[in-house]
């Protein structure tokens, strides 16, 4: 049932106004403490607002680049002629419909706004193709195209309500409640930090995601480890161990039981287990990649191998996940000690030499102020990390809920996977920087030899055990030629999958429905380029979840009887799944930093 509103336009102001007033003074008392957090890290306080983002349009502006001189020759003569001809169509221009953001009816039937929206249109397609015939090398021009793109997707019309007819027509219709509710919903994404992108009050974690039953099984200072019920009377004989990116929370793995990776993996007889990671707070903020190699996956395969009572188990890493156990099976391998049997990899990174759009952020000057920022430790806050993310796909990401929560006024509607993105989550400030100078800048993990983690040198050569590696072919942050690079350095038996759609819709793709599709080639066939490999691959349709267990199955043993209960003697349960580390925010994290005095 919707909320009846006063039939008096001027009361119905009234209303909105005071609700508005009391959330600006909340969300302006939230503000002294971004200034500290930024004051605490040693930022100056002007830099307390500043963004990765508006750093990389000042380095880009100050390039000094060329065009070349055809090309923007052939820009210059295309635009003018495109130009007279939209200026004769005047008030009869019709906007693309194919284009969402001026999809509805209401663009038009307004002259002004229609014509707003081709002009708009044109000079985003010219500005691209100056952008693409800049001058220079590969780096300089796809940081110019990125923040091109960014510019031109923030200067939409649609996203302005002086220019947007479908938040006008609205706002006519609504006596201009929609624009009081899009200023409430402001002054609430104010207050909480981030822009909206789901109604956050409808999920629970425990309650209604992340739901699959089990419990913990151990914990220390980095993760939890959880082992879920059995739901088959017999199960492979090797446990399942998952690493799930700390980047993240784990329960994107199990969202819906009718999505679930996770239960997937029980229902297929597996013994599973899965890592949750702590929110980390003052207590990790000396935290090192190597204490997450050590103390967290490390620690993790000796636990599941001693309540499975098996000397190897099977192993799954997604993303950063994948490339922590990666790093973890190069330093066992080191060691002389095999203690794993099989190894998936999901969306992952051990050659980091395409990063894709990520690249553009990434070079000795961003890395080193990274070293210095957290030279002392600290921590990273998961919002900023969230943030970059969302304008890797501004228009999906950003925009689309500016516009529909602020200019038009609506609340946006529940929905699991926003819910799971919106928690975010922080990084020790040590990790990252280590991560971002070893691997994303200097790409040391594939190169024999050249980087030692916890002691001792490492070789991806000399994991010998069989991997599953799986790409996403439109994967935006592990782009699918970093994917299958992974096929060059490992010295074990292979089989390279790619799936269909992005980072997480084509992860978790469940096998019930049937979507998408995904491309298997011939066995032990690796080319050198991802392309290549595609050239000889076979499209099947449905899930790669059904490619996947059969072959996991033949790393499984034999069949023994489900245990009755999780854990052993030595690991007892501690509580039922998801645990409490998964349920901490990364603002409440932070939160007991502030206070403390901590750095952040």
């Amino acid at each position: 049932m919707t909320q009846s509103r006063p039939t008096d336009p001027m009361a119905a102001w009234a209303e909105w106004s005071q609700q508005a007033l009391r959330l600006w003074t909340q969300a302006a008392q939230t503000w002294p403490h971004a200034a500290a957090s930024a004051e605490a890290s040693g930022m100056p306080p002007q830099w307390a607002s500043a963004s990765v983002l508006s750093d990389l349009f000042r380095q880009t502006a100050g390039q000094g680049v060329t065009l070349e001189p055809q090309a923007w020759a052939e820009i210059q003569r295309d635009y003018l002629n495109e130009i007279t001809q939209l200026w004769q169509q005047g008030w009869q221009v019709q906007p693309p419909r194919d284009d969402r953001r001026f999809a509805d009816e209401a663009w038009a039937r307004n002259p002004v706004a229609a014509f707003s929206a081709a002009l708009y249109l044109l000079n985003a397609r010219t500005l691209m193709r100056m952008a693409d015939a800049v001058q220079g090398d590969a780096k300089t021009r796809a940081r110019i195209r990125f923040a091109v793109q960014q510019w031109i997707d923030a200067s939409a019309p649609s996203n302005f309500w002086a220019f947007n007819a479908e938040a006008q027509r609205r706002a006519i219709e609504t006596q201009g409640e929609s624009i009081a509710k899009g200023v409430q919903n402001l002054l609430k994404d104010m207050q909480q930090g981030f822009v909206s992108m789901t109604d956050h009050s409808a999920f629970e974690v425990g309650r209604n995601v992340a739901t699959t039953e089990g419990q913990v099984v151990f914990e220390n200072a980095l993760f939890q480890l959880i082992e879920y019920k059995p739901l088959t009377p017999q199960v492979y004989e090797r446990p399942f161990l998952v690493v799930p990116p700390c980047i993240n929370k784990y329960y994107i793995l199990d969202l819906q039981p009718d999505n679930s990776f996770l239960r997937y993996a029980v229902e297929q007889g597996h013994r599973t287990f899965v890592m949750s990671w702590r929110n980390p707070d003052a207590t990790l903020a000396q935290a090192t990649w190597d204490d997450y190699i050590e103390q967290a996956v490390i620690q993790a395969i000796d636990v599941v191998r001693d309540i499975g009572r098996c000397d190897t188990i099977n192993t799954l890493g997604f993303c950063v996940g994948g490339t922590m156990l990666g790093t973890a099976l190069a330093v066992l391998a080191a060691r002389g000690q095999r203690k794993v049997e099989s190894v998936t990899f999901l969306t992952t990174l051990l050659d980091f030499s395409d990063t894709g759009v990520l690249d553009v952020f990434i070079d000795e000057a961003f890395v080193r102020f990274r070293e210095l920022q957290f030279i002392n430790g600290g921590i990273l806050p998961g919002r900023e990390l969230a943030t970059t993310f969302s304008f890797l796909r501004p228009n999906d990401l950003v925009w689309n809920y500016v516009v529909g929560n602020y200019l038009k006024g609506e609340s946006p509607p529940p929905f699991d996977l926003l819910y799971w993105n919106s928690d975010s989550t922080n990084l020790p400030g040590r990790y990252y920087a280590w991560y971002l100078r070893h691997l994303y800048l200097q790409n040391e993990l594939c190169q024999p030899g050249q980087l030692t983690v916890c002691g001792v040198p490492l070789d991806l050569g000399a994991i010998d055990i069989p991997a599953y590696i799986y790409g996403s072919r439109e994967d935006h942050i592990v782009p699918i030629g970093g994917a299958y690079a992974t096929t060059r350095h490992l010295g074990g038996p292979m089989r390279f999958v790619m799936g269909a759609s992005g980072h997480i819709a084509g992860v978790i793709n469940p096998a019930s429905k049937g979507k998408r599709s995904f491309w298997t080639g011939p066995a032990q066939h690796f080319p050198e380029r991802w392309d290549d490999w595609l050239a000889t691959a076979t499209e099947q349709r449905g899930s790669w979840w059904t490619d996947w267990a059969p072959w996991l199955a033949g790393h499984g043993g034999g069949w023994v009887k489900a245990p009755r209960s999780p854990g052993n003697r030595r690991y007892k349960p501690i509580e039922p799944a998801p645990g409490r580390y998964v349920k901490v925010s990364a603002e409440a994290a932070l939160a007991t930093m502030v206070k403390g005095g901590s750095t952040v």
